[in-house]
């Protein structure tokens, strides 16, 4: 009798033991040490806001500092409600509107996630956590190109009109599976952690916002220095170590993909300080700490959207040409006399373009072997660095339009711009009511 029943009771045992999964089905469950790196990644990504609010304060004059900062934690502040509001899933949702953005309504504050584990097993709410650090960063990116000179309620309005119709868009077209640039080419337009998705349609939108507003007044004859170099340099070393988790935690894993990110990451930063150190020498005569601090951003910046698919090398590569074309870019701001206050396109919108394109030059072998097999057989250099061009060309073309409809609409409704007032007493006082170092002499 015991032998009848034997083979059913072990089999009621064996679903008992694997938590009543079917017999046969595959269950994805939680990797611990996965999910321990991209818990640490979301952290680190998180410190690049408030490194970033230290590197753009310590650059502007003293009466504006607090304000300045403001614009970097306002963003951690509006976007940290937004993104589990309707940013993921418009990033991240199956695509509607002829694949213009993506929406579920399970996707709708998070609600429909609570129990799901991802393929890549980690939960899904670190996977959308993750991803919202990197919705946060980008318009609190684009600050540094009006600083010192708009209104906060304004400025508010705008990155949040921003982050829902320009980024949240760009976002799905090149990171959702169903996205018209992740599935352009046999594997795609390469944007490893944002070159494409953060750097360009943020730089862009910056340069398009600069033009728009116009300059300081007394900008460029007289001459503005940064109030705190100390702490911008702090600043930019946070920026460099949150930056591992921004490209080494896009690997969603816990692996050798993930090393080599981290690894080529390290390498393009301190390529682009070098180089752009090496420059400063050259033309004269001494290195500054701001020219440090922006050569280590060129180097981070550029590598963003290659880390997962160039080696050292092309790490060494890339960081000196951003340092390069940055570093002219800079210049030819300066001849043109457009006010970017803080370089944000220089750095950024350039940074992003030299790595989106470039990289396609230094891309590990076994890489275009994958993509050859998957067209068929042949897949060259020139072809995906056809495909680079196209997605960067699209970012550009759709930030900027939209960016400049967004800005129009809100100057003419809140208004952006303050007022020759406003601006002579400083952003701390006129905006905030408040002083960032309690001095008596805000000029």
């Amino acid at each position: 009798m015991l032998k009848k029943f034997s083979f059913p009771l072990l089999l009621l045992a064996a679903a008992v033991l694997t938590g009543g999964t079917a017999w046969g089905a595959e269950e994805v469950v939680t990797d611990s040490g996965t999910t321990s790196w991209m818990l640490t990644s979301t952290a680190l990504v998180l410190l690049m806001v408030p490194g970033l609010a230290m590197f753009y304060g310590g650059l502007v004059r003293t009466k504006n500092v607090i304000g300045t900062m403001m614009h970097s934690f306002a963003a951690m502040v509006i976007i940290g409600v937004l993104w589990p509001t309707l940013g993921y899933a418009l990033s991240f949702g199956p695509g509607i509107l002829g694949g213009l953005v993506g929406w579920d309504s399970k996707y709708f504050l998070l609600q429909g996630i609570d129990d799901t584990i991802m393929s890549t097993h980690i939960p899904e709410y670190v996977f959308a956590m993750f991803q919202g650090k990197f919705a946060i960063i980008t318009p609190a990116l684009i600050a540094g190109a009006f600083a010192e000179r708009v209104n906060f309620k304004g400025y508010a309005i705008f990155i949040a009109l921003w982050s829902i119709i320009v980024y949240s868009p760009i976002c799905h077209w090149v990171w959702a599976s169903d996205g018209f640039l992740f599935n352009l080419g046999p594997k795609g337009a390469i944007d490893f952690a944002g070159g494409t998705v953060v750097h360009i349609s943020s730089g862009v939108t910056a340069l398009v916002a600069a033009l728009y507003l116009g300059a300081r007044r007394g900008y460029p004859k007289n001459v503005m220095h940064p109030n705190n170099l100390v702490m911008t340099l702090m600043g930019a070393g946070l920026l460099w170590v949150g930056w591992f988790g921004f490209n080494a935690g896009s690997s969603i894993a816990s692996n050798l993909d993930t090393a080599r990110a981290l690894t080529v990451t390290q390498i393009a930063a301190a390529a682009g300080a070098f180089t752009w150190m090496v420059i400063e020498m050259f033309q004269h005569g001494k290195a500054t700490s701001l020219g440090v601090a922006s050569g280590i951003l060129a180097g981070l910046v550029a590598i963003t959207p290659a880390a997962g698919v160039v080696q050292p090398v092309g790490a060494l590569a890339l960081g000196a040409l951003a340092a390069i074309f940055c570093y002219l870019a800079i210049m030819l701001k300066n001849r043109l006399g457009y006010d970017d206050s803080l370089d944000a396109f220089g750095v950024h919108g350039v940074g992003g373009i030299v790595g989106a394109l470039a990289l396609t030059f230094f891309i590990r072998p076994s890489w275009m072997a994958d993509a050859a097999a998957l067209a068929g057989g042949s897949w060259t250099v020139w072809q995906q660095l056809g495909v680079q061009a196209t997605a960067v060309g699209i970012t550009i073309a759709y930030a900027s339009v939209i960016s400049l409809i967004l800005l129009f609409l809100v100057e003419k409704t809140v208004g952006l711009r303050i007022s020759e007032d406003e601006e002579m007493s400083g952003l701390d006082h006129s905006m905030h009511g408040e002083q960032g170092y309690g001095l008596i002499n805000l000029n």
